[in-house]
């Protein structure tokens, strides 16, 4: 028989055990409350980048990098097999490039709920910046060109704002 002591301490291992298997591991110098809040603002965001790209964001994986004359926005599948989801990137990315273009961004406003850094430059900059829309075999890729360095460091902003919000790593890669 456990001692009430004992039994607490079970209770509240299991409880954390739990914790840790629906959401993985809190971020290093992070509460629990604040974990929390970005657990939910992530899901939120998911939620409505599902809407504004019209495509499932747990079918597909974003990149974001950066090169030296801009950078490249990529989504691909997540299944081979998934026709759908890939057609629906290509149709979303293929949009984004003439939107771009135009200087409307509609999408990413709509998927993060505010403007992103890059995106005031980007719109008056958008002579100064190409948009090439490319087929992958996963989906689909914008490459981003920039003619002078105004645009091209927008364009660096808004890709390092996208990797720090989608979490898909090092921009330099």
């Amino acid at each position: 028989m456990f001692s009430f002591h004992a039994a607490t301490a079970f209770y509240l291992t299991a409880l954390t055990v739990s914790a840790f298997a629906q959401h993985g591991a809190m971020p290093r110098g992070m509460s629990h409350e604040d974990h929390l809040k970005m657990l939910s603002r992530d899901a939120e965001m998911k939620q409505r980048g599902n809407v504004a790209m019209g495509f499932d964001q747990d079918k597909t994986t974003h990149h974001f990098r950066l090169t030296p004359t801009g950078g490249v926005i990529d989504v691909a599948v997540n299944e081979t097999a998934d026709a759908a989801s890939r057609n629906q990137v290509r149709e979303h990315l293929r949009a984004v490039s003439k939107e771009f273009g135009a200087g409307i961004f509609t999408s990413p406003v709509a998927t993060h709920a505010e403007v992103p850094p890059g995106v005031p430059v980007m719109r008056e900059r958008k002579a100064r910046i190409t948009y090439i829309y490319e087929e992958t075999p996963g989906g689909a890729q914008v490459v981003m060109n920039a003619k002078d360095k105004s645009a091209r460091a927008a364009l660096h902003d808004f890709l390092r704002y996208q990797i720090r919000e989608h979490k898909t790593g090092d921009p330099e890669k």
